[in-house]
Formats: C-alpha cells, sequence, structure tokens
C-alpha cells in the first residue's frame, strides 16, 4: 500500500537526554533502564564488598576498588558518550576487573542486555558470547577444576536472554510493520477523502451555475430573441424586453456573485420565512417576459428553513419552471409550496405537452439531475410525473429537523 503523503516522524530532540539506543534489539525497551541501571549499581558494589571480605586490602585491593570506581564512573557518563564507545569501555574496564577479581562476572548479566540495547542483534551475540568465555575461563581458573554448573550456568543465562530478548525484537517489528500499514492506510483514506471532497465540490458548483448563471443566460436569450421579433414593429415591446434582459443581466452577475461567496440567493438574504416571497418575485418575474401564467399558492404556516433548505426549493423551483418555459409549450403553470408538520412539499405543475419520447434535452437532463442530487444533499426526494399531452408535475420534499 503506497500513499502520496509522508507521515511525521519524532523529531530529534524528543529525548534528549537518552543515548542513541535506537539500533539495539531492546531499542524501544524503555522500561528497562532503570533496572539496568539499579542491577548494575548493586552487582558492582557488592562484587566490590565480596572482595575486600574475602581478601582484605591486600595488594590488589586498591586496584579493585580503583577499577570499580571508574566502571561506576563510565557507566554514568551514558547520556554524554556515544553509545558504542560507551559500551566498549565498560566491556574493557569489566575485562580487566574481572581478571583482578572473578566476582566482577556476576556484573557480565547487566552488562549483557546493555549490549543487546546498543547494538545490533549479531554484534550484541558476539560481545555476550565474550562475556560469557570471560566468565566461564576466570571461575574455572579460580576453582581449579572444570566444573559444568560454572561452563553451563553463564551460557543457558546467556542463551535464554538473547532468545527471549530477539522474540521481543521480532514482536516489535511486527507491530511497527502494522502501525506504518495503518499510517499509509491513513494516508490513502485521507486521500480519498480529499478527491472525495474535490468531486462534490465539482457537483455543487455544476448545480449552482446551472441554477444561477445557465438559467439567467436562457431568460436573456429568449428575452433578446423577442426583441428581436418586435424590433421593427413594436419598438415599445422590444426596447421592454431588452430593459428586462439587462435587469436579468444584472441580476445574474448578482447571483455568480453569491454562487462564488457560497451564499443564499438575493431574494433570501433578508432572513426569516422569506421563501414564499421570493418564490412570487421569481414567478412574476418569469412570467412577465414569457407569457405563460405562473402562480404560486402557500399551503400551511411559513417557518423560517434555514438557508440550505430554503435556497434548495427555491433553486428547485427557478430550475423546473425554466424547464417550463423553455420546452413545455405550456400556457399555465402552477407552484405550490406546501408547510407539513415533518416536511416542506414544493410542487411544480404546467399544462404542457409533457415529457414525450425525444423531447428532452441535455441540459434539461442535467438540470433535473442537479435538483435531484441537491434534495438528497439534504435528505429529500423528488418525484417527476409526465404524460405527452398532459403537462408535468415536479415533487420535491425535505423533511424537516424536529424541534
Amino acid at each position: 500500500m503506497t500513499t502520496s503523503r509522508s507521515h511525521p516522524t519524532a523529531p530529534a530532540t524528543a529525548r534528549p537526554t537518552a543515548p542513541a539506543w535506537a539500533a539495539g534489539v531492546l531499542g524501544r525497551a524503555d522500561g528497562l533502564v532503570t533496572a539496568l541501571h539499579t542491577a548494575f549499581v548493586v552487582l558492582v558494589l557488592a562484587s566490590a564488598v565480596r572482595y575486600l571480605s574475602g581478601h582484605g586490602f591486600g595488594d590488589r585491593a586498591p586496584w579493585v576498588l580503583a577499577g570499580a570506581v571508574v566502571l561506576l564512573a563510565i557507566y554514568a557518563a551514558y547520556r554524554v558518550l556515544p553509545a558504542r564507545v560507551w559500551l566498549a569501555l565498560l566491556v574493557v574496564v569489566w575485562f580487566g576487573l574481572v581478571l583482578l577479581a572473578p566476582s566482577f562476572a556476576w556484573c557480565a548479566v547487566p552488562l549483557s542486555f546493555v549490549a543487546l540495547r546498543v547494538l545490533p542483534f549479531w554484534p550484541a551475540c558476539a560481545v555476550v558470547a565474550g562475556m560469557v568465555v570471560t566468565t566461564v575461563v576466570v571461575w574455572t581458573r579460580m576453582t581449579d577444576r572444570l566444573d559444568p554448573t560454572i561452563v553451563l550456568g553463564p551460557v543457558c543465562v546467556a542463551v535464554l536472554a538473547v532468545s527471549a530478548y530477539r522474540a521481543l525484537e521480532r514482536d516489535a517489528q511486527a507491530r511497527q510493520a502494522l502501525l506504518d500499514d495503518l499510517h499509509a492506510a491513513q494516508g490513502d483514506l485521507a486521500d480519498a477523502q480529499h478527491q472525495a471532497g474535490v468531486l462534490a465540490e465539482r457537483g455543487r458548483l455544476s448545480r449552482e451555475i446551472h441554477d444561477s448563471v445557465a438559467q439567467g443566460l436562457s431568460s436573456i436569450n429568449l428575452l433578446l430573441q423577442a426583441a428581436e421579433r418586435e424590433w421593427d414593429d413594436r419598438p415599445v415591446a422590444a426596447r421592454e424586453h431588452a430593459a428586462q434582459a439587462a435587469a436579468t443581466a444584472r441580476d445574474g452577475l448578482d447571483e455568480v456573485r453569491r454562487v462564488v461567496r457560497d451564499l443564499a440567493p438575493a431574494e433570501l438574504a433578508a432572513g426569516g420565512p422569506a421563501l414564499p416571497d421570493a418564490l412570487r418575485q421569481t414567478c412574476e418575474r418569469l412570467a412577465a417576459h414569457s407569457g405563460v401564467d405562473v402562480q404560486v399558492q402557500v399551503h400551511g404556516t411559513p417557518l423560517a428553513l434555514g438557508p440550505e433548505v430554503e435556497t434548495a426549493l427555491l433553486r428547485t423551483a427557478r430550475g423546473a419552471l425554466a424547464n417550463v418555459l423553455e420546452h413545455a409549450a405550456a400556457s399555465t403553470a402552477v407552484v405550490t409550496l406546501t408547510y407539513q408538520p415533518d416536511a416542506v412539499v414544493l410542487d411544480v405543475r404546467d399544462d404542457g405537452r409533457g415529457l414525450g419520447a425525444g423531447s428532452s434535452d441535455p441540459d434539461r437532463g442535467r438540470g433535473l439531475a442537479g435538483i435531484r442530487d441537491r434534495l438528497q444533499a439534504l435528505g429529500g426526494t423528488l418525484v417527476l410525473e409526465s404524460e405527452p399531452g398532459e403537462g408535468t408535475a415536479l415533487a420535491a420534499s425535505i423533511p424537516l429537523e424536529e424541534s
């Protein structure tokens, strides 16, 4: 799975006080740090006490105590030194102490875990193996005999520790792979959502342009055609048509600006239950230059429906009436707005020729599709009924939210 988005990672300064453990088997086992610190200090001190209790302040005591202090000092510098340099110094000093006092071999246990944290797997195994061999050799020399427990004990502890944390590393890698896949899936989902938003916005703009600019241009075209026909015989009527075309062009320009700003139509800008008045203004303007008798009827108590619902219904009426004027050859159209308890319904009926076979038009098809998409976005429905020669009835319904 791929994605074009890059996923942010934690900045390098997120953990300024931690050494560079990230490459090791235990690179992400942060809870182990405190246990390692405690175990290492306790074992160094215990080894020093054991040596002094068994040998007193003899010739080697100053060297053993100095070596123990140096070992603890180096260990305390883990925030300052580079991780691998720090580990190398610890192992070298520990090796010298074990040669002086074999009791310090117990410190190999926390040092093995440190190696697993600092180094990649196979180099860490080599360091652990070297410490195990050193421990077995010095303990065997100290007892002057080959004790199977001395040989096999450190080996078994090392094998178990390395095997356990190798399994931990693989589990961590598997979890990280799952997280990477999840991040990639989230990126793909974000891309898909972005693309869906782009397509939805294109659809919205297409509907808005069709229901505002396209309808306005269609009205201007009809007015200018009428003016052209009457220019010689009825110049006064021709000038009236031209004036109406100019007024329609100005209204269209205002509507385009409002579409760009994603605002409601100008007739709805006043707020309140303005939809009935907006419908009347629209129908009066269309009837004035079309010759079609357009009537408006309102049933129920007008309510403020919200800008989205009122805009959808007004543009539905405009789109339906534009189809009536351009395609239906009707003499009468009736726009009915009904306020019901749970819905608002807009009906547009005409007495035209209906939608017969081959009578539809590509632009008209897009207009009806845009009306349907707009209504569906608000949870509404569109029903269209028509018979050739018997007119067309369009019913748009939008449910009302419960108050």
